[in-house]
């Protein structure tokens, strides 16, 4: 995968169960010109969270719909859009990827 993200909002989501994220990925590809760039299993429990990349106007599209798909399968811990993602940020995103 492609990890030249730069000038790219970044939308992430969390769910309960990873089932909720697999149906939220795959309507999220169908709907919006996003790159997932990642799926990161929760430790704790069955949910994971999902770190998707495009345009502003797509990272949104694809976090409503990624919501809506999710809804009827699981519960919705925490989503976020972020537009403009500072080096810092995105030193932070790439740290928990595969951890």
């Amino acid at each position: 995968m492609d990890n030249n993200y730069k000038g790219m909002a970044v939308g992430v989501f969390e769910l309960d169960n990873l089932v909720a994220c697999f149906v939220a990925l795959d309507a999220v590809s169908k709907a919006a010109n996003v790159r997932i760039q990642s799926v990161e299993r929760n430790r704790l429990k069955s949910g994971a969270c999902v770190k998707m990349r495009g345009s502003v106007s797509d990272v949104n599209a694809a976090m409503e719909v990624a919501l809506e798909a999710a809804k009827p399968l699981g519960k919705v811990v925490s989503h976020t859009v972020i537009a403009s993602p500072s080096e810092d940020t995105e030193i932070a995103l790439k740290m928990t990827i595969n951890k």
